[in-house]
């Protein structure tokens, strides 16, 4: 029996590129050639290439089934390796299912930041781009408390409020704003004390994640926004020492 490539690719459920590419890479042996120059294929050449497509299919990097196939053994480390990646790509795609499920469901951006499906759409583009940020520079702890102090926030105003103030807003507005919102910053920073102190917290180096962090706020709020943040940290920790004062309520 002789078969043509186009023949042989269909047999073996693949196509005629992916024969020529491994016969490129030495995995498949070039065959004889019929009078008029085309190349046939036999029995051997069919086997092999069905078991190098079981082995691609199992995962093993083309890079190494040469070495595999010429052993003629089961290799338990580069299978338990294959099994660990595996395993991983399983539990990201379950992933993947999860928050395209809370996605649809909520109706929410499709980029939204992974666990934030809920509430994303009441947050602003720069609030959105910030969390995607902070889940580079925190640990999936700190992030989930990131999830649970926005959906505290939802239905609040606040939000809305800071995202809508304009870059030349006046004093008293840019006042008022911070008075209102410091109240929450100092409960949250009793609530996570890492908020204060976040080193145990880092997936980044403090020197990267600062220098991340400040940029991006620059970036993504204008002066008045990033003034009302400023008043309202700065009331935040004073409020958060005096509740810890001797005789004065913690919380």
């Amino acid at each position: 029996m002789a078969w043509s490539t186009r023949e042989l690719a269909e047999l073996a459920g693949t196509t005629v590129n992916t024969i020529r590419h491994y016969h490129r890479l030495g995995l498949l042996d070039e065959p004889e050639r019929r009078y008029n120059g085309y190349k046939q294929y036999g029995v051997q050449d069919l086997v092999c290439l069905l078991r190098i497509r079981r082995l691609a299919d199992l995962g093993v990097p083309l890079s190494q089934i040469g070495d595999v196939r010429a052993s003629g053994e089961s290799d338990p480390e580069l299978l338990r390796e294959l099994d660990a990646e595996l395993d991983a790509t399983i539990r990201r795609l379950q992933r993947a299912r999860a928050d395209i499920g809370a996605v649809l469901r909520e109706r929410a951006p499709a980029d939204s930041p992974a666990g934030f499906a809920s509430v994303a759409t009441g947050l602003s583009e720069a609030d959105r781009s910030i969390i995607h940020i902070t889940a580079q520079l925190y640990d999936e702890d700190a992030l989930d408390d990131v999830r649970k102090m926005v959906e505290a926030a939802k239905g609040d105003d606040l939000s809305g409020e800071i995202d809508r103030l304009p870059a030349d807003a006046d004093d008293r507005t840019r006042q008022l704003l911070a008075d209102r919102l410091a109240p929450t910053l100092a409960q949250h920073m009793h609530d996570y004390p890492w908020l204060v102190d976040p080193a145990s917290h880092l997936s980044k180096s403090p020197e990267v994640t600062a220098r991340t962090f400040i940029e991006s706020m620059v970036e993504l709020y204008n002066p008045a926004q990033l003034d009302v943040f400023g008043r309202a940290g700065l009331q935040a920790h004073e409020l958060l020492r005096e509740s810890r004062e001797p005789g004065k309520s913690d919380g």
